[in-house]
């Protein structure tokens, strides 16, 4: 399914939403001192990266962009000249410090500040406000003004236009593997932002929160109606007062407890009931087991294979046992109760879950697991048992910023052991969520029964010297880490085998290949459509394949690799040769093409070159010759420094493609027929293209 083009469309039918967007962030980002906030430049570069996937309308963009630019200075100006804003060291926005870099500025650049201010972030919203203070000539102020929006407005949709282009050509690159692990990056990346945004400024917001609260509180205790009702109720309130009440276990911290545990097991039932009833999320669930499929390979397989060994039974079974012993060594003892608790409870749950709910695996299952589906054991104990951990290490934290760290590291572990299960195919996201939910009812009764435990007061006592203490505790996590690490080194599932099942084809008939109309054609990575197929051929393997292009003068191509990338960069710098260059690849039925062959034209360097895909259906003939099926285009020269621009005349490169074919003498019989009607398109990099909508059949000795 195209994900990537469903989204652009949703954006699309709110067009008018991102239109109005841009024109106040634009709009923003020129009013006086509340620009150095807005982000409206970044606003811009990304509506002209929509413009270019063709979800906004270049020209309506410019001229919102450009209205909202105008107007912000023209009001920033406006209020400079009136005087309205007043500077004070007092006042936390409009400091004299502000007034004073706005005003140098605009002294060494006299009235072309208005223009070049436009350009330069953190005077762009002074600038306008200082030339209203020091009354420059109106005319010259909207001259410059109109000026630098105009320009401004082209410097960054062209920049968003120009990226959006070559998004495509970047992402065909990448394999898919790598696209994946680029967003799994930007998401650590994000998070750890989010980490530190919360360690510097959590303690202000949650001040601001509390005091709020106090507010609200305060106000509804002393309402009359509110104290009528106390009065007229005080059984009731008395109860009620107690749940509340943070200074008693069974006051507020069970309150909370208890909701919290209610609320996560009707959200439970709720998914046990859509994966019974067969609602919407079971099919959500095959799409997205089908998505993940999309972007798996080799290293980010063994990295999650990894990951997963952390919610292995075995694996928790000696990381329990190592907390166990940390827990004693140190007198803590209290919490090995809850602990086993949390641990036994969930995995219990989630055993009778299996039984009952009996839902099988995924159909893209990388290996096969012998258990039930639903709800995820993994997710169950990383939720149970890792969250557990978490709770421990933040009541015995003695900092802030370390109560924050491990609550962040705990969640990213807990996190990718689930999404694990999910990349490897053995779950869908129904059963990871289950899980988590299972892992959470758990993992609060565990510390709820802690919380009871520690209001007794019980007393907790070093079992060793401190020095002891830690000495054990560092023996206990280092062995159960290398015992960790020596299990999942050595832990190799059978990976189920990908080989093809082998299909018969009826004589010459194209459609047992091309079962539905879009088949006909290649794609990009995110399902758009691209040329359609010219080549089907009969060949008695890969091996053969790849021995009849040699003899027809065509080399294979080498597979896209750091030493490639630079083999070939080194020869567009020089217009040099490399007979067998890495090509951007493609996809046909949501494959990346298994062979890639390339020849020199006349030129003889990288930058113009004859070039076909090939790919291995699942298909043989009557007389066992495998079925292959290709596209031929010719590279005329570089776009973007980073990929070829095709020859618009792609039959004219089938044309030359099969007269080399012919001339090696393996030809057996051949025809030529219509596929698909006269087509005008382009490809993944934007580059148009025509043809006649015809194929060669080739059936080779």
């Amino acid at each position: 399914m195209d994900y990537y083009t469903q989204l652009l469309t949703i954006i699309k039918d709110f067009s008018v939403l991102g239109y109005l967007i841009i024109f106040f962030m634009a709009f923003f980002e020129s009013l006086a001192f509340i620009g150095l906030v807005i982000p409206g430049s970044v606003a811009v570069v990304v509506g002209g990266f929509l413009a270019a996937q063709g979800v906004l309308d270049v020209g309506d963009l410019f001229m919102f962009s450009v209205l909202g630019a105008i107007l912000g200075d023209s009001i920033s100006y406006y209020l400079g000249g009136k005087g309205i804003i007043k500077f004070d060291e007092r006042n936390k926005i409009f400091k004299p410090s502000l007034l004073l870099k706005g005003e140098n500025y605009f002294k060494k650049h006299g009235g072309k500040s208005v223009f070049w201010g436009r350009f330069i972030g953190w005077v762009r919203p002074i600038i306008p406000f200082v030339a209203g203070i020091f009354n420059i000539d109106r005319k010259t102020f909207y001259m410059w003004n109109i000026l630098s929006a105009v320009l401004w407005a082209v410097a960054h949709i062209a920049l968003g236009f120009f990226f959006g282009q070559a998004w495509g050509t970047i992402v065909v690159w990448l394999t898919r593997g790598s696209i994946l692990a680029i967003v799994i990056t930007i998401l650590v990346i994000v998070f750890y932002i989010l980490k530190l945004f919360v360690i510097r400024k959590g303690a202000f917001f949650s001040s601001i929160l509390v005091t709020i609260w106090r507010s609200i509180k305060l106000g509804v205790v002393n309402n009359k109606d509110v104290q009528r009702l106390v009065k007229r109720h005080p059984l009731f309130f008395y109860f009620l007062k107690r749940r509340f009440d943070k200074n008693r276990f069974f006051g507020l911290p069970v309150t909370l407890l208890f909701l919290a545990v209610l609320y996560t097991v009707f959200l439970f039932a709720g998914i046990v009931e859509d994966v019974i009833t067969a609602n919407v999320i079971t099919s959500l669930d095959i799409r997205f087991s089908n998505l993940f499929a999309m972007f798996r390979d080799g290293d980010m397989t063994r990295f999650f294979l990894f990951i997963t060994m952390l919610g292995k039974w075995y694996t928790v079974l000696i990381f329990i046992t190592a907390t166990m012993g940390t827990l004693f060594v140190w007198g803590k003892k209290i919490y090995i109760i809850p602990l086993l608790l949390a641990v036994i409870g969930s995995e219990a749950f989630t055993f009778l879950g299996k039984i009952i709910i009996h839902r099988a695996r995924p159909e893209m299952a990388m290996y096969i697991e012998h258990s039930f589906s639903f709800p995820s054991g993994h997710a169950t104990i990383a939720l149970a048992f890792y969250g557990f951990l978490v709770y421990m290490i933040f009541r015995s934290a003695s900092t802030r910023k370390m109560k924050i760290n491990t609550i962040f590291i705990g969640g990213t572990i807990i996190f990718l052991i689930g999404f694990s299960r999910l990349y490897l195919g053995v779950h869908y996201v129904s059963d990871v969520v289950g899980g988590y939910l299972v892992g959470a009812i758990w993992l609060m009764i565990g510390i709820s029964v802690s919380e009871w435990i520690r209001s007794m007061k019980f007393e907790e006592k070093l079992n060793y010297s401190r020095y002891k203490a830690k000495t054990y505790t560092i023996i206990l996590i280092l062995l159960s880490f290398i015992f960790y690490l020596l299990v999942a080194a050595q832990y190799s599932p059978n990976i189920l085998s990908n080989a093809i099942i082998q299909k018969s084809l009826n004589g010459d008939k194209v459609d047992d290949v091309f079962y539905k109309e879009t088949d006909k054609f290649t794609k990009t990575l995110f399902g758009n459509t691209q040329e359609p197929i010219s080549f089907m051929l009969y060949a008695k393997n890969d091996i053969e394949l790849k021995k009849i292009f040699n003899n027809a003068g065509w080399y294979l191509s080498d597979e896209a690799s750091l030493s490639s990338m630079f083999e070939i960069s080194k020869a567009v710098l020089i217009n040099g040769q490399y007979l067998r260059a890495p090509m951007t690849p493609s996809f046909w039925n949501k494959l990346p093409n298994g062979f890639g062959f390339e020849k020199p034209d006349k030129s003889n360097g990288v930058r113009q070159r004859h070039h076909v895909r090939f790919w291995k259906t699942d298909y043989v003939t009557t007389t066992g010759k495998r079925v292959y099926v290709g596209t031929a285009s010719f590279d005329s020269g570089i776009k973007w420094g980073i990929t070829h621009r095709i020859n618009p005349s792609i039959d004219s490169e089938r044309e030359f493609l099969f007269q080399d074919l012919k001339s090696t003498g393996k030809i057996m019989k051949y025809k030529k027929q219509k596929l698909v009607e006269p087509t005008l398109g382009q490809n993944f990099s934007g580059d148009q293209f025509f043809t006649d909508g015809k194929m060669y059949i080739v059936d080779f000795k």
